[in-house]
């Protein structure tokens, strides 16, 4: 399993990262999970435009969804060849419409469906998607929003979403090879139940859950990472780094 970190950037871009955008590979297959503000322009460097096989969304907040219209776009509007074939997007209750209504002017439209395989996600549900076997759990943020483990021959990759501290990241982390966590909040700053983890609850997560290695992701350009893997590497003894646009994992 190959992970390729497109952007990491948390509620809005950084002058070095896209926002949340994870591509990961194996056996052929190219599957996203979130496409969030400047992920589009960052995936390229990476694939060909035509090139993803489907799309998670963790949820519909625009720093993890909103290039979803510029990719309808590229799609719908293809010139060399013809309008793309669809393919699959799983994502929260609703994600049709709101991808929808964010691009076009009647929302009860619907042609982003004539390039997107929509399809909705619930906690505990699991899925294949080419090679990978992806589990979905409903993590704790203000709106419907999920966490995935992704596992290909034994390797396992969990990607937290945005979450608070909750049982369903916890199930999902068990065991991991990777943990993607996000990293939005400062130990001792900001205590919002409910909404994000900051760096050491992101650590004290990792060693519940026993990981192999932990990636903070989704750091907020007005956080000071260093902050926040500082706090990490207090609460966890295990291999702990900070994600950057692309980076690459390899287990």
């Amino acid at each position: 399993m190959k992970l390729t970190v497109v952007g990491c950037s948390g509620s809005f871009p950084s002058p070095d990262s896209a926002c949340s955008s994870y591509l990961v590979e194996a056996d052929g297959y190219r599957l996203l999970l979130d496409m969030g503000n400047g992920a589009l322009g960052e995936l390229q460097r990476h694939i060909g435009l035509y090139d993803l096989d489907a799309i998670v969304l963790s949820h519909l907040h625009a720093d993890h969804c909103i290039d979803m219209c510029a990719y309808f776009v590229a799609r719908y509007y293809r010139f060399d060849g013809g309008r793309c074939e669809p393919i699959p997007v799983y994502g929260p209750t609703g994600t049709e419409q709101r991808l929808t209504t964010a691009y076009a002017d009647t929302p009860s439209e619907r042609s982003m469906s004539e390039v997107f395989d929509f399809r909705t996600l619930r906690s505990g549900q699991e899925f294949d998607a080419g090679p990978f076997r992806v589990l979905a759990e409903a993590v704790d943020h203000p709106v419907e929003a999920y966490g995935f483990r992704v596992e290909h021959e034994g390797s396992v990759l969990t990607y937290s979403g945005d979450t608070g501290p909750c049982a369903g990241l916890d199930r999902l982390a068990a065991g991991a090879d990777l943990f993607l966590c996000e990293a939005s909040f400062v130990h001792g700053k900001e205590d919002i139940p409910g909404l994000h983890l900051n760096g050491l609850q992101a650590g004290e997560a990792a060693k519940a859950a026993g990981v192999g290695r932990l990636v903070l992701t989704h750091v907020p350009p007005w956080t000071d990472p260093q902050v926040n893997l500082r706090d990490a590497r207090a609460a966890y003894a295990g291999p702990v780094e900070l994600a950057h646009a692309g980076a690459v994992y390899e287990f």
